[in-house]
């Protein structure tokens, strides 16, 4: 169990734990608060060497960071983890809950795996990561900035995506729950709702026939989420809690 009195950082750092950090959104996050002045919790689940090289490069730019290796679909594992790193090294003020998976089809060819392999992932991650940080984000007094992140297909659904459309509805609403409980704490809690975005995740995707859906007319780029995320960390962002920033090009 993490210790009564929490230490926030050090030195006044602001702390911030980003999941998977090692590529796509999760890193162009991380570059954002950097850019920022953040001092940053790197996590990747298998990509270590990604992560760390991703570390060394934002060190040599004048950024604190550590890398943490754990699951976020291992509730176990991910309290430990993040439960010794915060003993360690004091609480987080930011966490951006970015970590996920997607595995389409259509529902009636769904097999249970797939849909328990993104439930788990993408949704069990918001209560496996974001609990163990809370208690010390509260005992530090300081406020504090959780940012979830969901998906245009967790707002208005998307076929062949059920399982991710559940499971990126379900972050909404716990992200929306979870302001209320910690507004009075001084701590946000907000998502950020990525349309089409290019990534490895949409690379299959016939993007000349999905580009004609978008009135923007073109894929969203990684940094124009990490923007978004960016200013609901900001103290700028100190009044806006609960609350879904869309980031689709026009699409919904």
């Amino acid at each position: 169990m993490v210790a009564d009195t929490v230490r926030f950082g050090t030195l006044g750092e602001k702390w911030c734990l980003i999941t998977g950090a090692s590529r796509g959104i999760g890193l162009a996050v991380a570059e954002k608060l950097a850019e920022d002045g953040y001092s940053l919790v790197l996590h990747a689940k298998q990509s270590r060497v990604a992560c760390e090289n991703l570390a060394e490069r934002l060190r040599s730019n004048g950024t604190t960071c550590r890398v943490l290796m754990f699951d976020v679909e291992n509730r176990e594992e991910t309290r430990a983890v993040l439960e010794a790193d915060i003993e360690a090294h004091g609480a987080y003020y930011g966490v951006v809950s970015n970590a996920g998976v997607a595995a389409d089809a259509p529902f009636p060819a769904m097999e249970a795996h797939m849909w328990d392999r993104v439930l788990r992932t993408d949704l069990d991650s918001f209560y496996n990561v974001i609990h163990p940080c809370v208690m010390p984000m509260i005992q530090s007094r300081q406020g504090g900035r959780i940012v979830t992140i969901s998906s245009v297909s967790g707002v208005v659904g998307n076929r062949g995506q059920v399982n991710y459309s559940a499971a990126k509805a379900g972050i909404i609403g716990a992200t929306k729950a979870l302001a209320l409980e910690l507004a009075k704490r001084k701590i946000t809690v907000n998502c950020v709702a990525p349309g089409v975005i290019a990534t490895d995740m949409t690379a299959d995707l016939p993007m000349d026939e999905v580009q004609k859906m978008i009135p923007l007319r073109r894929a969203g780029r990684p940094e124009e989420v990490a923007a978004a995320v960016s200013f609901l960390m900001s103290e700028g962002a100190g009044y806006i809690t609960r609350q879904v920033i869309n980031v689709n090009g026009g699409l919904i």
